[in-house]
């Protein structure tokens, strides 16, 4: 992306280790702030349960994700496990911000981290963090939509990304729901008026 960007350009980054509540905390502050448009990620991982490309996702092949990277498409990318690409297109951004809105980011923590790094001030990104591990792999297992060897990988990276909270400009803790929502609307309101 350019860097000449306009004021009106902003973006909230929320990251979150799997099974923080991030994509519940995300949809909450969308369904109440008017100016927030969710950007819709590029993956090739398979979908989930009902989900709907361009939708909740866009999913491409493996082949498809490397033409994008080669073509440039990308704002930002990442080979989460072996094939497995998340990432952000360029087009998304274009399509919101013509719209004058905000640009909501709902990506991984090492994805919130290289966001912030490419729009700086222009973004505020926002750690949701769990009470402990204990509740996240609780959370998980609850979810029944993984493999044991999924969740044992999804915990392994889990344990990683908890270390990375320092990197963002602000950690809403949610150990209750009610608490953590106001939170995050509270911060969302205060970055969009700035």
């Amino acid at each position: 992306m350019s860097s000449n960007k306009s004021l009106n350009q902003k973006a909230i980054i929320v990251s979150a280790p799997s099974g923080s509540g991030k994509t519940t905390l995300v949809r909450f502050a969308m369904s109440n702030l008017a100016q927030l448009e969710f950007s819709v990620s590029a993956t090739t991982r398979t979908p989930r349960g009902n989900e709907k490309d361009g939708i909740d996702y866009h999913f491409f092949s493996v082949d498809q994700f490397k033409e994008l990277i080669q073509k440039d498409e990308l704002v930002e990318w990442e080979e989460v496990y072996q094939n497995q690409f998340y990432g952000t297109l360029k087009s998304e951004l274009e399509r919101i911000w013509s719209q004058d809105k905000v640009v909501v980011f709902d990506v991984d923590v090492v994805g919130g981290v290289n966001l912030k790094q490419i729009f700086r001030d222009q973004a505020l990104s926002i750690f949701i963090q769990a009470p402990s591990f204990e509740v996240l792999e609780k959370r998980l297992r609850e979810r029944a939509t993984d493999s044991e060897e999924a969740i044992a990988k999804r915990l392994e990276k889990v344990r990683k990304e908890m270390e990375f909270a320092k990197e963002f400009d602000c950690i809403v803790v949610n150990d209750d729901l009610s608490t953590a929502q106001s939170e995050i609307l509270i911060i969302c309101k205060e970055f969009i008026e700035q």
